[in-house]
């Protein structure tokens, strides 16, 4: 007769499983994917190296998880900053901005790790569904400003892609000015006067 898990089993499993994403983030956020090598990520959940591979084919695998996870949390909380801002599609987009923007500022290495440190092809292939993401929700944001006559006719697919590629290459990228010292404040505000002025004729 065939083993079949019971529901303690898939439980304890479940369980087993979700210890190992988390020390996986936990160490990506500390220091990036470099940082988080098999053996780490089995010592911080508590497990056999061996362990995580019966949970994960691969650390790219892993990895993948870890990413599609971490990135829908930053995208919920964007897209919930604007909702919960109501009022205009300035507004709204100001406050999806800074939401982006704060989050990155407290987790500069986790934001580096989601938006530009090297990573396997899988890996990327979730980078590149969380920038669409952040895009979508950019440009349903302009859309409706659009429509309701508060923004002049233009591109929104396009703006909303220039927005991410912008905000990304200023918080985490190669181009970045931000230094240990920087003026979180002041340098959250400029970003969002740069987006409100890049569509709109608004800077605040």
């Amino acid at each position: 007769m065939p083993y079949r898990p019971t529901q303690r089993t898939e439980a304890r499993r479940a369980a087993t499983r979700e210890r190992i994403v988390r020390a996986a983030h936990a160490l990506i956020a500390r220091g990036g994917y470099r940082e988080a090598p098999v053996a780490a990520v089995a010592a911080g959940a508590g497990v056999a190296t061996g362990s995580v591979y019966r949970h994960f084919p691969s650390k790219a695998d892993l990895f993948a998880e870890v990413f599609r996870r971490a990135s829908q949390r930053e995208v919920d909380a964007t897209r919930a900053a604007a909702e919960a801002a109501g009022g205009t599609a300035s507004q709204r987009l100001a406050a999806a901005v800074e939401t982006f923007a704060r989050r990155a500022l407290r987790g500069r290495r986790l934001a580096w790790a989601l938006l530009a440190e090297p990573v396997d092809p899988a890996v990327e292939v979730e980078r590149l569904a969380f920038r669409r993401a952040y895009a979508a929700g950019f440009a349903q944001v302009l859309r409706d400003g659009v429509a309701a006559g508060e923004l002049a006719p233009q591109n929104v697919e396009l703006a909303a892609a220039a927005l991410v590629g912008a905000l990304g290459e200023a918080l985490v990228g190669p181009l970045s000015p931000l230094a240990d010292d920087v003026d979180a404040d002041a340098f959250v505000a400029d970003l969002v006067t740069f987006c409100l002025r890049s569509v709109t004729e608004e800077t605040h």
